[in-house]
C-alpha cells in the first residue's frame, strides 16, 4: 500500500508542471504551433518578448529559448491603462 502511494504522489507531482503550463492565445507566437524560423543567434536560455491585443485587452509574454531552439511561454500578463 505504501508504494502504491509513493508512486501515485510521484506521478502526480512529476505531471504537475504541464498542469501549470500556459497555454497560447490568439497572438501568441506559438498560437498556431512554434515559428518556422529558428533563433540560431539568441542564445539558450535567453528571452524574447511579445506584447500584442486580443479582445480589447493588452497583453504581454515572455519566451525562453530552449536548447531545441523552440520557444517555451513562460508568462503572460494582462497589461492595463491608468485610465482604464
Amino acid at each position: 500500500m505504501k508504494t502504491i502511494l509513493t508512486g501515485a504522489l510521484l506521478a502526480l507531482l512529476i505531471g504537475a508542471p504541464s498542469a501549470f503550463a500556459i497555454e497560447p492565445i490568439p497572438g501568441s507566437i506559438t498560437y498556431n504551433g512554434q515559428p518556422r524560423a529558428k533563433l540560431t543567434k539568441a542564445p539558450v536560455g535567453s528571452t524574447v518578448y511579445n506584447d500584442f491585443y486580443d479582445g480589447g485587452q493588452r497583453y504581454h509574454e515572455t519566451y525562453v529559448i530552449q536548447p531545441d531552439r523552440s520557444l517555451k511561454l513562460v508568462s503572460r500578463q494582462i497589461i492595463s491603462f491608468p485610465n482604464d
